[in-house]
């Protein structure tokens, strides 16, 4: 990963995992020391990631987590012990899920250090607590319980989490209250950010301001065409489409789809 750093902005690098377009980021302070975002994934790639931070004169001073998933919470020893921050939603779940968090990572990432996986301080704050760039906090319950992403308005940048991706359909937290509702409420509070120049979504590219706004609207097309039970039609269910990712927006589909004119839902009436 250390030849993947790629300066995008003044001081923030994102490097790009080879799983599932998953990116990290990393913010300088001036002073040898920066934030770091979603460290990922794989321990070839953390080690990497550490590696080209040393080579640069950089140390990890502080982390976020974007959200509680588990190619969001890793980290390594050569790291270093910054504190590792995230929403207070966030690391609830990550404590109520941490033996689900384990198991997805030794699957599909092995040989992370057990112990480090998931172990996050709650952040109650506007923005994240370092001498570095301001770092702002965008806190919702789309995608998953305290969805944390980062605005960066020195540079424009915002690091989105697992939203506004150019490669991914919108993933519902399917275990809310309100699926949609939440993930809406996500999407109203980034279009609302102000002076976004870059986006940096979990998973895929980096995309521009006109790019941010184009994700947002398919992201919100996407919604609309599920709630209404219409057929989706979105360029990123197309013919790269992995296999996980359309059995997810099938799954989102069957969570959503209405029950033919005249025939009632389970537990309902005819209207």
């Amino acid at each position: 990963m250390a030849e993947m750093l790629t300066e995008i902005a003044p001081g923030v690098l994102v490097a790009t995992s080879s799983y599932d377009l998953t990116t990290t980021t990393v913010v300088l302070s001036g002073g040898g020391g920066c934030l770091v975002i979603d460290p990922a994934v794989t321990v070839a790639e953390l080690a990497g990631l550490s590696a080209g931070l040393a080579g640069r004169g950089l140390r990890p001073a502080v982390a976020w987590s974007t959200h509680p998933h588990w190619d969001h919470v890793l980290w390594s020893r050569e790291l270093g012990d910054a504190p590792r921050y995230a929403a207070a939603a966030a690391v609830r779940a990550a404590q109520t899920a941490r033996d689900a968090i384990l198991a997805q990572a030794a699957e599909s990432a092995p040989g992370h250090d057990r112990l480090l996986i998931g172990r996050l301080i709650p952040l109650d704050a506007p923005a994240i607590p370092w001498h570095g760039p301001t770092a702002e906090v965008i806190v919702h319950d789309g995608h998953a319980p305290g969805h944390g992403a980062v605005f960066l308005p020195g540079t424009g940048v915002l690091v989105a989490g697992d939203m506004c991706s150019d490669v991914e359909i919108p993933l519902l937290d399917l275990d809310a209250t309100d699926p949609l509702g939440a993930y809406r409420t996500g999407l109203r509070r980034l279009a609302a950010v102000a002076g976004v120049r870059q986006v940096v979504p979990g998973h895929g590219h980096v995309g521009d301001a006109a790019g941010f706004r184009r994700r947002l609207s398919m992201d919100a097309a996407y919604l609309d065409a599920l709630a209404a039970g219409r057929p989706v039609r979105d360029p990123r269910l197309g013919g790269q489409c992995p296999q996980w990712l359309r059995g997810t927006h099938e799954a989102q589909v069957r969570r959503y789809r209405r029950p033919p004119r005249g025939l009632s839902p389970p537990g309902g009436r005819p209207g």
